[in-house]
């Protein structure tokens, strides 16, 4: 007997939780991060003439963990990404380029959250899956880039 699970997450978490799923995300697609996070943003805003803002639907970073200063900026080929808490507590990110349109902008931007949504829900279900004394028993990456996992349940 077996089930297949179709998971739709609900990004809540601490700023570090988060901090380490854009990491894990953007290694696979390029990005680096950049140290200087409000100097560097704030230098590359006079630069830069096409920005693009997308707010992650289903998200909060919880208050006590975080402040709306806080951000994570990672660079690819002249394309800055800029992750941060808005007013309300929902992870934002702003995507900024020269050499870019606005609907490239946001494809790009689109790509980073879908893979730090990926990494934050593979790696919340791989810690209850332990908690719970799950077996993983296999894991694979489709073409699709979906992530199916087995499990065994003794």
């Amino acid at each position: 007997m077996s089930t297949v699970l179709i998971v739709a997450p609900v990004v809540v978490a601490s700023w570090p939780v988060i901090t380490a799923a854009v990491t894990a995300a953007i290694g696979t697609m390029g990005f680096t991060v950049v140290r200087a996070g409000v100097e560097a943003t704030t230098s590359v805003q006079a630069k830069t003439k096409n920005r693009e803002e997308i707010e992650v639907e289903d998200s909060e970073i919880l208050a006590a963990t975080a402040g709306t200063a806080q951000q994570l900026v990672v660079e690819r080929d002249g394309v800055r990404a800029i992750f941060s808490r808005d007013g309300r507590g929902a992870l934002k990110l702003c995507v900024e380029g020269s050499h870019l349109s606005k609907a490239q902008l946001r494809a790009i931007g689109e790509e980073l959250v879908g893979k730090v949504t990926q990494q934050y829900a593979y790696h919340r279900i791989m810690t209850e899956l332990k908690e719970r004394n799950m077996t993983v028993v296999g894991e694979e990456m489709t073409a699709e880039q979906s992530v199916k996992i087995r499990v065994r349940n003794f």
